[in-house]
């Protein structure tokens, strides 16, 4: 069975605010998405928030451009990869083939 992929795309994106907006778009999330880590976390594990067609598929989530985000928040991008590791029901891969449980050069 083919997962469902869905492009975050976090081009532009600078802190904790710009992450969650851009999840909200890229992942068409409900209006009532909370914008925190907790809800975050939430959404990846529920697939019935899921964007059409991924609940019977699965979903993998393709996150792009995330380096400038990690550089100018690594805490932040810590945590953004601990919610994508620990609290997934989807599949969550960043961009050149990494996998979010070995993110390539995590400053820290």
């Amino acid at each position: 069975m083919t997962e469902h992929v869905v492009t975050l795309d976090l081009d532009g994106v600078r802190d904790k605010a710009g992450l969650m907006d851009r999840c909200a778009r890229d992942l068409m999330l409900p209006d009532w998405f909370g914008r925190n880590w907790d809800a975050l976390a939430d959404v990846l594990s529920d697939p019935g928030v899921w964007p059409e067609g991924a609940a019977g598929r699965g979903l993998l989530v393709v996150v792009r451009n995330w380096r400038p985000y990690a550089e100018a928040r690594p805490d932040e991008w810590e945590t953004a990869v601990d919610v994508f590791t620990h609290a997934s029901a989807a599949t969550v891969a960043l961009a050149l083939g990494a996998s979010s449980k070995q993110p390539p050069d995590l400053p820290g």
